[in-house]
Order: C-alpha cells, then sequence, then structure tokens
C-alpha cells in the first residue's frame, strides 16, 4: 500500500482531472490492428476529450503507440498493417476514401520518440510545412508563423539569431522542441506524442513537460509514455494498456491511486512491466 501513495504522490499534485467536462475531440470504437497475421491491437475504445493531455501508458509491445499511430494513420506507411474500427476527429471518419491523408496528417501532428529534425536550417524546419500547404502568402507571414511556432514551442530565445543554422546543430531537448515547433507551424487540432523526452536528459525532459502543459491550452494532445511519473504530472486522462488491449481508461488521479483493475494496480506498483 504505502508503494501505491508513493507513486500515485505527483498526481495528486498536478493531476485533477479538469479534462471532465470538455468536449471529446476523437472517438475511437473497436479499434483493431494486424501485421500481418499478427494481431497487435484488440477492440480498443476510448475518447479523446480536447484541449486536454491524455496519456498511454503499459509495458513494452502493448500496443500504446501503435493505437497512437491509429489516429492519424501512420500505421497505413507499412505495408502489411490492417486497422478495422472507427475513429473520427470532431465527427468525421479519418478512413472516408475523401479524405486527403495529408490533410489528416497537418490536423493531427506527430512527435516522435527521437527528435528528427530535416536537414535544412531551423527556419526552413518549421517553414517547410507551411510553405508546402500555402498557410502563407507572403515571406512576412511566413516570417511570422515561424516565429510564433518556436516561441509556442519555447525555442524562440535560444533560436534567434541562429535560424539559418543547420537543426540538427542543436542539442537534443532543443531538437526535440524544433520538432514540436515544426509540428505546431501548419495549425494542428491534435498532437500525438511517441516518448518524446524518453531519449533526453533530465533538464530537456522537464522542459518539453512543461511545453506540453502550456499547448494543451491549445491543442488536443496525446502521448506515450513508459515513465508513469511523467502521466502523473503531464497528463488529466491516462488510459493503461496490455497485450493489445485497453483495460481502463479514467482520470490520472484516480488511475494512479484508485485503479479497478488488479492488473493496472501490479503494473503502476512495479509488480511487472
Amino acid at each position: 500500500m504505502n508503494q501505491r501513495v508513493e507513486v500515485a504522490a505527483p498526481v495528486v499534485a498536478a493531476g485533477s482531472d479538469d479534462a471532465r467536462g470538455r468536449p471529446i475531440k476523437i472517438v475511437n470504437r473497436d479499434v483493431n490492428v494486424w501485421y500481418g497475421d499478427k494481431r497487435a491491437l484488440h477492440d480498443v475504445s476510448i475518447d479523446i476529450p480536447d484541449r486536454a493531455v491524455t496519456a498511454f501508458i503499459g509495458p513494452s509491445g502493448c500496443g500504446k503507440s501503435t493505437f497512437l499511430r491509429c489516429m492519424n494513420r501512420m500505421n497505413d506507411t507499412i505495408p502489411s498493417a490492417r486497422v478495422t474500427g472507427t475513429i473520427e476527429i470532431d465527427g468525421q471518419d479519418i478512413h472516408d476514401r475523401s479524405l486527403d491523408v495529408v490533410q489528416l496528417r497537418a490536423r493531427v501532428g506527430m512527435v516522435f520518440q527521437k527528435p528528427n529534425p530535416f536537414a535544412k536550417s531551423i527556419y526552413e524546419n518549421v517553414a517547410y510545412g507551411p510553405r508546402i500547404h500555402g498557410l502563407a502568402r507572403s515571406k512576412a507571414e511566413l516570417d511570422a508563423i515561424v516565429e510564433q511556432s518556436l516561441k509556442r514551442a519555447a525555442l524562440w530565445d535560444e533560436a534567434k539569431d541562429r535560424l539559418s543554422q543547420p537543426g540538427t546543430g542543436l542539442s537534443g531537448g532543443q531538437q526535440q522542441r524544433l520538432c514540436i515547433a515544426r509540428a505546431i507551424a501548419v495549425d494542428p487540432e491534435v498532437i500525438l506524442m511517441d516518448e518524446p523526452a524518453s531519449a533526453l536528459d533530465p533538464i530537456a525532459t522537464a522542459r518539453i513537460e512543461d511545453l506540453i502543459d502550456e499547448l494543451r491550452q491549445n491543442y488536443t494532445i496525446v502521448i506515450v509514455t513508459h515513465n508513469m511519473q511523467q502521466a502523473a504530472r503531464v497528463s488529466q486522462r491516462t488510459a493503461f494498456f496490455h497485450l493489445g488491449k485497453l483495460v481502463e481508461e479514467a482520470s490520472t488521479e484516480r488511475m494512479f491511486t484508485a485503479p479497478r483493475d488488479k492488473r493496472t494496480q501490479d503494473y503502476i506498483t512495479g509488480r511487472f512491466g
């Protein structure tokens, strides 16, 4: 029992469910994923609230990243993958034949585990998306988008005097914030983050977590993390996955203090994972 209280402590400080009562942004119903003959996800149904952080936790290989990639159809890029079920964003089925997948991925941005800036300047990393989507009518508008995106990603002060330098020359934490700036430059509605701080040092991780907390004022955020304390610090809702199944989902505070399923309790208290 003492172990559970120790793990849950950060949640009580940071995790009241202010997602309660918010409109639902993404509706997932009976989502299944196969890679060839291997079934990776089993009938996952979950609602993702708007302008809040939802964390997916669970042991390695449990399907949480696979499910994350369903919400912007990244699994389409894997030839052996097959997805069934319904995923709707603001009531629109993302598998509708009339939906442009490029536009979907502009609406639903993604930040990966390892920072992956383009082999371009800091400026061009951020300007790339707005330019190809036609979001700026002039160089001045593009400059403004780049500046605003870097400011929102808490990188402007560090990068404003080196915009022409390669993005790959930044530190790991700065590169990840650059990738976040690149994602928000196309004015998305949702940001998916697949273990965005797992490759970073503690100081850079804290910067990313602070940034996530700020960004949720304007974006719907879904984060996959193997770090339960991180889920406790940054999220309002938490979902626990195990063996390709969604075991339970609740407010982060309730999930860490009073999980309903024994598997969740065992994972949170370190009995397996």
